[in-house]
């Protein structure tokens, strides 16, 4: 394809070569601009072309340190650029220098990242003779365009006060659109260097959040200003808390042998300073708002983590394991105890090393302990619930009291983050965590509570401990559906009517919560006052039915089956025969209720009772009393519907499991057949419990 210009240009390894090569290309492409009819090159290329070339050039004078060729080639079809260099390339340095670097190097591997961007080709080659080459190539559109003799340049072109104005401002919209912001204060901040032939420019900006000023760009020069060295400071027009400057430093006369005029200074930099303005103000309230993003992903995810779980301690361990390292290096949540006084319930540090000496000096109980001051902080902030208190013992970091409610729970410590203290924005978001927190862990411990007077409710639903009895052995067992605030309505109970007779119950009372319990009392302790009396037990069942029909309760209703045990009496013709009379007779009544299992000595198992009708359903219920006979070795088992119910998929356990189960045991003692029916429910099915399962076994031992 034909050439349509050509220029090449040699360099030394001088912070103001890269000048000499924008000016370069700048020239040789002006050219080319619109007065050159069908070999014009647009503009908006023109000016890519000269910001990549300058990056180009700045990456060979900071990383090769050797001369380089900056070599121009426009045809037809595009332009291609190439800088030629005598050392490492700037892509082998981009990659084997992850250290943190300053100043000009800071911005390192930009301009690789520009031409990605911007240029339709780039690449770099390694020469037989030990150059590196880095090019690019931009299209043009017009690819027809017909070569033109190569104007001569003119290096003593001195630009009108016009044409500098309008060159230091005007970056074509379509070049700006693709920059970065950082990146656009860069190439502003270079095109005025280059007018005022300036030592060193730099831009600093203090974002207001406590960690200083920082330096955004920097062209030129990275060595400490000369004491006789002059310096022009202009303050950038920033919305608070934005603060900052620009900077440019003359150390004597420039390239072009002119000393620099004060005046044409100031009204340049000042020019250009509200453009940079804009571009760091956008650049601000961009991090600003992809924060404020992040924060509320990251409070969405806290809450979210510490919604999981209602058990005290896995809610309390969730807290500083979301705040390290995101807000600090070290985190730890002091609760208040029974007494009133802090314990450590949870902390963590960045550094699993740290962790030992953390707890030393955190736990109120260790040695050394809480620092005073810190502690009298910890007091302070958790009883005026204040905002966040910095604290500097054992290190520098800020305290959040927990409360919910209106109810102090503790305290919410943070270390301060790697390199930086806590800023403003920092502290808010730890008083959201905080907050979220101290509602999560307050409903953890009111869960807890409620909880625990549940537990101790079923608890005293059931027996503290069964009778000892000669010739009897007692064994049961209670599985609970779940172990949370639900109180379940099966229930069993062993009442010592005389030195030879039992009362045995086990009943089931539809539904769960306080209801169903309230409900299980009085079934039990109706049962137990009526039989104790003197009442028969079918009797006593019928007098049970009539005081839960008073409550009007139609769902509130009871399964029960009763057995009354006696030892048995020998009869008067047995003649004082050693098995006479051996075992217990059973007097046994079902209101409703499964069938009890007896397991013969033999390894025999049976269903025995008489089906009759549930208590507090209807007025009047139909009973049956039947009698049965334990002898030695014999066993008398019942059970809630919770067993023969259990299920897999659409499958039930069902009695004839529980028989065969039952029968395995045989010969055993209660809690042997009680073993063996509980392991034989469990194994049944992996799948969570539907129903509570209560077993209460019974043995005739003599």
């Amino acid at each position: 394809m034909p050439v349509q210009l050509e220029r090449r240009i040699r360099l030394p390894p001088d912070a103001r070569s890269a000048r000499s090569a924008r000016r370069m290309v700048q020239d040789a492409l002006a050219d080319l601009g619109p007065d050159a009819g069908p070999a014009a090159v647009d503009p908006d290329v023109a000016d890519t072309a000269v910001l990549l070339a300058s990056e180009l050039a700045e990456n060979a004078v900071l990383h090769a340190g050797t001369e380089f060729e900056v070599e121009l080639t426009v045809d037809t079809e595009g332009l291609t650029i190439a800088v030629t260099d005598h050392g490492s390339g700037p892509l082998e340095m981009h990659l084997a220098q992850p250290r943190r670097r300053y100043g000009r190097a800071a911005t390192h591997g930009r301009g690789l990242e520009l031409m990605q961007r911007l240029a339709t080709r780039w690449g770099t080659r390694h020469e037989s003779d030990g150059r590196h080459v880095t090019w690019f190539t931009l299209s043009r559109a017009d690819a027809e365009a017909a070569p033109v003799p190569a104007p001569q340049p003119d290096p003593e072109r001195i630009w009108t006060d016009a044409e500098q104005a309008r060159w230091l401002l005007h970056i074509p919209q379509a070049l700006a659109n693709q920059l970065h912001p950082t990146e656009l204060v860069a190439e502003l901040v270079r095109r005025l260097r280059e007018l005022l032939d300036a030592t060193t420019i730099v831009v600093e900006v203090d974002d207001g959040d406590g960690a200083g000023v920082r330096e955004v760009v920097r062209d030129g020069a990275t060595d400490p200003t000369p004491a006789t060295a002059s310096v022009v400071e202009v303050p950038l027009p920033l919305t608070p808390p934005l603060r900052g400057c620009l900077r440019v430093v003359h150390d004597g006369p420039g390239s072009t042998g002119r000393e620099p005029a004060a005046d044409r200074t100031r009204d340049l930099t000042e020019l250009i300073a509200h453009r940079v303005a804009m571009a760091v103000e956008s650049e601000w309230l961009r991090e600003v708002d992809q924060r404020r993003r992040a924060w509320m992903t990251y409070l969405a995810e806290t809450s979210e983590l510490l919604g999981q779980s209602l058990d005290v301690d896995l809610t309390v361990a969730v807290v500083p394991q979301v705040v390290v390292p995101r807000l600090g290096r070290w985190c730890a949540v002091h609760l208040l105890d029974a007494a009133g006084g802090l314990y450590l319930a949870a902390f963590t540090h960045a550094d699993e090393n740290e962790l030992t000496e953390l707890r030393a000096v955190l736990d109120p109980d260790a040695k050394p302990g809480l620092p005073a001051q810190l502690r009298a902080d910890l007091t302070s902030v958790m009883r005026d619930g204040a905002s966040a208190v910095r604290f500097a013992a054992p290190a520098d970091g800020l305290a959040v009291a927990l409360r919910a409610r209106g109810r102090a729970l503790g305290t919410l410590t943070i270390g301060r983050p790697d390199g930086r203290p806590h800023t403003p924005e920092d502290v808010v978001l730890a008083g959201d965590i905080a907050r979220r927190a101290a509602l999560a862990i307050h409903n953890a411990q009111s869960t807890a509570a409620h909880v625990g007077v549940s537990q101790a409710l079923q608890q005293a639903l059931l027996p503290r401990a069964l009778p000892a009895a000669a010739g009897l052995d007692f064994a049961s067992a209670y599985l609970p559906a779940s172990y949370g605030s639900d109180v379940g309505g099966d229930f069993y109970d062993v009442l010592t009517i005389d030195p030879d007779q039992w009362l045995v119950s086990i009943g089931d009372v539809c539904g769960k919560g306080a209801a169903a319990a309230a409900r299980t009392g009085l079934v039990r302790d109706v049962l137990r006052v009526l039989v104790r009396d003197g009442r028969p037990l079918t009797t006593a069942v019928e007098m049970l039915n009539e005081v839960m029909m008073e409550a009007a309760d139609p769902q509130q209703f009871c399964t029960l089956a009763g057995a009354l045990l006696r030892r048995s009496v020998p009869d008067a013709g047995s003649g004082g025969a050693p098995d006479a009379g051996a075992g217990l007779d059973v007097e046994l009544v079902l209101a409703g209720h499964l069938q009890p299992v007896v397991v013969r000595a033999g390894g025999k198992a049976e269903l025995i009772g008489a089906f009759g009708t549930a208590v507090g359903l209807v007025p009047s219920v139909v009973l049956q009393r039947t009698h049965h006979h334990l002898d030695p070795g014999d066993t008398l088992l019942v059970y809630t519907d919770g067993v023969t119910e259990r299920r897999r998929g659409r499958g039930q356990f069902g009695a004839d499991r529980l028989l065969a189960a039952a029968a395995a045991a045989a010969g055993g003692t209660a809690a042997q057949v009680v073993g063996a029916v509980r392991e034989a429910v469990e194994q049944f099915s992996a799948e969570p419990m539907g129903d509570d399962i209560a077993l209460l076994a019974v043995r005739a031992t003599r």
